[in-house]
């Protein structure tokens, strides 16, 4: 390893390398091509900038002064890009390199005129650096490596023809390295067609894979998803923290409600401008803000300091972007947490999730507000602030304080301060287990009524069951069954909203005009089995209730031959009467007003030709 990067790597803080960063910097490797696999917060970006190194430098210690790049590094959003130019700008930064950056969002003049001074390292992501070098903007003759950093992820976006553009263009000798969190055919089948003689480097394994990230899956009840995340951020207290939704809307939604709850938070959606974006960023590592709720799409590739937890607000599509969102914390060796929030509905998906990402998660329910009132005590009894001795400036304020407050009044005054200053918690219903079939077995106590009507009337139950809601001042979760019988349509309501259906029915127990309701006996299980061909009783008249509009019959259309050779519209001669001679037909418009004079223009050519034909054939005028 060159001297300019452990002297900056010490600088930094770094004691040893993790494992990926050991892997590529074996010197075994030599300059070959590498395909690495390492999860997300692994310390790749450093570990391919190290391995960058010798290819780069040679025999020398320092970069000469910048001119053509000498290399490429490829990352599939801007986030990313910035990240990864501001930690090589660190590590080679002793050794006098120059690192710029091409990404979309940022002017491209200015990136042609920082290429144009020279870098020795561009960062870059696919479509802006294509647009460079259809432009003659940058010169690839001189490439010694070329870095795709995400492969799948920009695979994934749909870099590939870009991408492949990107390799043509750029020397066969150059060294080619591609990290990926996974690989796929598709990942193997760039390398193989780009790459030379790869070496395969993994250091990712079922016993390792996020193991400094702790997952929690919490059940709660419906409705209460919003406030079981207030009181997850409310019982971690993470300096940083990242909640992960599946559409734009849910993050504005959720992003309006943290910030009316007090805590300081941003968003990420696609429907933000890279200025936005970046202000939003910088504001969550210099601590202006402690929560950023984002869309999966927003948050690729970001690293943000001191994140030590993660919220999935929505379950993700799958468990590959389960571990690329719990890949946001627990990062260089710090710890973080994992916390999925989900509705006894969608256990089943959650549990499939875990099991196909590989990882066990603690199930549990979410923290109730007395659970966050508790570890609100516990650190408050814990700060370091207790273990601080008094400085000589506040020994005068403390001796006036105790000389006019007891210790019991000055420990009362900080409570309450210091709970003044925190969001009060959620109240949470008690999540209930669901069961689908036991659902649709058990509803409890009920009472039956029968309404006049049912498939001699022609009931359906997506029209009955709306305006039996609406009569009866009920909703579908208090109506169990609904026979549609022959002349009755048999309903079930739970025996707790009976009274209140009786009270809104009235004196008159009508469901509408000629179809009274009876409240009957329970009536026996429908039997199972072939249903008979019902043939509705003529003679009976049906009751006409349902409150759909009566739909238009169509004309039928004609059978007969149509009538070949004649126009579709017949003609209408003029009426040349009471017409002088030779002047054309007046024109009429809806209301029979005149459009032009009843004689036209009497010394216009065509009137004046009429007149000049009428007399030589003898006609007066």
């Amino acid at each position: 390893m060159k001297k300019a990067l452990t002297d900056a790597l010490q600088k930094r803080g770094y004691d040893t390398l993790t494992p990926v960063q050991e892997a590529v910097t074996n010197p075994d490797l030599g300059t070959s091509d590498l395909l690495v696999s390492a999860q997300t917060g692994s310390g790749k970006t450093v570990g391919f900038g190290l391995a960058l190194g010798p290819t780069l430098l040679g025999d020398e210690e320092f970069f000469a002064p910048p001119g053509q790049p000498l290399a490429l590094v490829i990352t599939p959003t801007r986030e990313l890009a910035m990240q990864v130019m501001r930690e090589l700008t660190w590590l080679y930064g002793e050794a006098n390199a120059h690192v710029t950056s091409c990404v979309g969002g940022m002017d491209m003049r200015d990136e042609r005129r920082a290429l144009g001074r020279g870098a020795h390292i561009v960062v870059a992501t696919p479509g802006r650096l294509r647009d460079h070098i259809m432009r003659s903007s940058i010169d690839l003759s001189c490439i010694r490596a070329v870095v795709l950093d995400e492969a799948d992820e920009m695979l994934d976006l749909g870099f590939r023809e870009d991408l492949e553009f990107i390799l043509k263009a750029s020397p066969k000798t150059r060294r080619t390295l591609l990290f990926s969190a996974t690989v796929p055919r598709t990942i193997a089948n760039l390398a193989n067609k780009f790459q030379n003689g790869a070496v395969r480097v993994s250091t990712i394994s079922e016993r390792t894979q996020h193991a400094d990230i702790e997952y929690h899956l919490m059940t709660v009840a419906m409705r209460d998803e919003e406030k079981a995340i207030i009181n997850v951020l409310r019982h971690y207290e993470a300096p940083g923290s990242l909640v992960f939704c599946n559409t734009r809307d849910m993050v504005n939604r959720l992003s309006a409600r943290l910030s009316n709850r007090e805590f300081s938070v941003v968003s990420l959606s696609g429907e933000l401008s890279q200025n936005e974006r970046t202000h939003a960023l910088q504001a969550m590592r210099d601590g202006r803000a402690r929560v950023c709720v984002a869309t999966d799409v927003a948050a690729r590739g970001i690293d943000l300091p001191n994140l030590d937890l993660v919220i999935h607000a929505d379950l993700p599509q799958n468990s590959e972007t389960l571990l690329h969102r719990s890949g946001r914390t627990g990062r260089a060796g710090r710890k973080g947490a994992s916390v999925l929030i989900t509705n006894p509905k969608a256990l089943r998906k959650a549990n499939r999730l875990l099991h196909g990402a590989k990882v066990t998660a603690q199930v549990g329910n979410a923290p109730s507000a007395e659970a966050v009132i508790a570890q609100d005590e516990a650190r408050m009894m814990a700060d370091e602030a207790w273990q601080n001795a008094p400085t000589k400036g506040e020994t005068d304020s403390i001796a006036k304080l105790l000389k006019l407050h007891g210790p019991e009044q000055i420990a009362t005054a900080y409570l309450r301060l210091y709970k003044s200053k925190l969001t009060p918690p959620e109240e949470l219903s008690e999540p209930t287990t669901f069961d689908p079939k036991e659902a649709k077995r058990s509803f409890g106590p009920s009472v039956w009524f029968s309404v006049q009507g049912g498939q001699n009337a022609g009931v359906e139950v997506r029209r009955f069951l709306p305006k039996l809601c609406k009569i009866g001042g009920i909703t579908k979760d208090d109506i169990g069954a609904i026979r549609v019988q022959h002349h009755e349509t048999l309903v079930e309501i739970r025996k707790g909203s009976a009274e209140g259906f009786l009270k809104n029915l009235g004196s008159k127990l009508e469901f509408d005009k000629n179809s009274p309701i009876t409240q009957i006996k329970a009536p026996s299980a429908p039997q199972r089995g072939p249903k008979s061909k019902y043939q509705p009783n003529q003679s009976a008249k049906p009751v006409d209730w349902n409150d759909d509009p009566t739909r238009r019959r169509k004309k039928p259309k004609p059978t007969g031959d149509k009538n070949k050779g004649q126009p579709k519209f017949a003609k209408k001669a003029r009426a040349e009467d009471n017409r002088p001679n030779g002047v054309v037909t007046k024109r009429k418009k809806g209301g029979g007003k005149n459009i032009a004079p009843t004689v036209g223009k009497p010394n216009s050519k065509k009137n004046k030709a009429r007149r000049a034909k009428a007399a030589s054939e003898g006609k007066s005028s």
